[in-house]
């Protein structure tokens, strides 16, 4: 049975480690954090997303999944680890990533792949290789091989996930994938462990360019919310109904045009185009500009709801959402969590807040002395403005009726 080790049990790592878990593989779960590491050893989960609670209890009962806080010798090492930006520059924090190979290094031998998941800016695969060279001067790594050390090569490829919150556990198996090592014999190591469980087609290239796929495929879809948000944004501002202007605008065949929202969030599409704009800022210009305007659309939400409350007496706001997107838990880096959290800090409003698919009020809000957070009905009675941050199904079913004696602002489009 072949050994996995999967370091880093968040979003991506626990769903990836429990299905190869039910796949037959031996599967060790790594995490820094010994809550979740004790969670998943009793066949529970930290986080939520659909059928994983179920895959995770399988795989533990089957006993080819278990979580610890150190690695330990397997034959597949997969780093599924965070790589967000630092705020003041928008540079690329791979702090994360180098802790996580570094962490594994005393566990490596002869013949082991490592395999980069975490969408990366270009070269970090490479990094990993000459991390790993630091702490391990007795293996040869992809690149240097020769006959006469060719029994001490390890593999090291890169594999960004593809997968959609909400639908992790089929895109894992369905979706397409790219591999690329940093030498060929890691992209053919690579293609062959991920033929053992995807039934989606498997493309096989070179480490540099599958990171800059990745990149790629989430800037391109920065830049086309960006054009929807500027589109609602300008609509306001000509007395237009944004949702009806692109529903006509895309009954043209060979036009498309996504739907606005509150802004942009998620670990990837809010962070990976400024990975490029890094890379490249003096050519990387439209990408940089559609990430000016999908940051900057939060704000224009909050002056939108200031300019509504500043005209009314009694001033009670139902903030509906807080996830990132819609029928998830993920707060990472949504505009809805940050919009609801400066009106707190900026405003003596008195916010309701609701987020069906978390259980209390995120401590970045629980401090905040005119944030409660509500059930659904609460708040849209308490509420003189209704301000929907996120269309989740829940949100869709409210009867259209309430919203006749109070101002709603609907930034998803739920009720046009």
């Amino acid at each position: 049975m072949q050994k996995v080790c999967v370091v880093g049990l968040g979003y991506i790592g626990l769903p990836t480690a429990s299905l190869l878990a039910t796949k037959g593989f031996e599967v060790l779960g790594v995490d820094i954090r010994s809550q979740v590491v004790d969670t998943i050893n009793q066949g529970k989960i930290h986080i939520y997303e659909p059928d994983l609670d179920i895959l995770v209890k399988a795989a533990v009962q089957s006993g080819n999944l278990k979580a610890s806080l150190c690695s330990k010798e397997s034959d597949v090492f997969i780093l599924a680890v965070p790589t967000p930006f630092i705020e003041e520059n928008k540079a690329p924090d791979l702090s994360y990533v180098e802790a996580a190979t570094r962490s594994i290094c005393a566990s490596l031998k002869a013949g082991d792949l490592v395999i980069l998941e975490s969408t990366s800016p270009v070269g970090t695969t490479e990094k990993i290789a000459q991390w790993i060279s630091e702490e391990r001067t007795d293996l040869v790594l992809p690149g240097r091989l020769s006959e006469s050390h060719r029994e001490n090569q390890i593999y090291i490829a890169h594999c960004p996930e593809r997968v959609l919150p909400g639908n992790i556990l089929k895109e894992l198996v369905e979706n397409d994938r790219v591999v690329g090592g940093i030498d060929r014999p890691s992209s053919e190591k690579a293609f062959e462990f991920y033929s053992s469980f995807v039934s989606g087609e498997i493309f096989s290239t070179f480490s540099r360019t599958a990171e800059m796929a990745k990149l790629t495929e989430n800037t391109f879809r920065d830049i086309n919310i960006a054009f929807a948000n500027e589109l609602s944004m300008i609509s306001d501002e000509l007395e237009i109904d944004v949702w009806e202007l692109i529903r006509l605008a895309n009954r043209h065949p060979r036009v498309n045009i996504l739907n606005p929202g509150p802004g942009v969030g998620g670990h990837c599409i809010a962070v990976d185009p400024w990975f490029i704009v890094n890379a490249a800022p003096k050519t990387a210009l439209l990408t940089k500009k559609a990430r000016e305007v999908n940051d900057s659309k939060p704000e224009w939400v909050i002056q939108k709801v200031l300019n509504h409350a500043d005209k009314m007496k009694t001033r009670t706001i139902g903030c509906l959402g807080l996830s990132f997107k819609a029928n998830i838990d993920d707060l990472r880096e949504s505009p809805s969590l940050a919009i609801v959290e400066s009106l707190a800090e900026r405003t003596d409003y008195q916010l309701m807040v609701v987020e069906p698919h978390i259980h209390s009020c995120p401590e970045i809000l629980s401090g905040k002395k005119n944030v409660e957070f509500s059930d659904l009905q609460s708040a849209i009675q308490k509420s003189d403005i209704v301000l929907l941050l996120v269309d989740h199904d829940e949100f869709k079913e409210i009867d259209p009726k309430v919203f006749e004696e109070r101002i709603l602002i609907d930034t998803r489009g739920a009720f046009a």
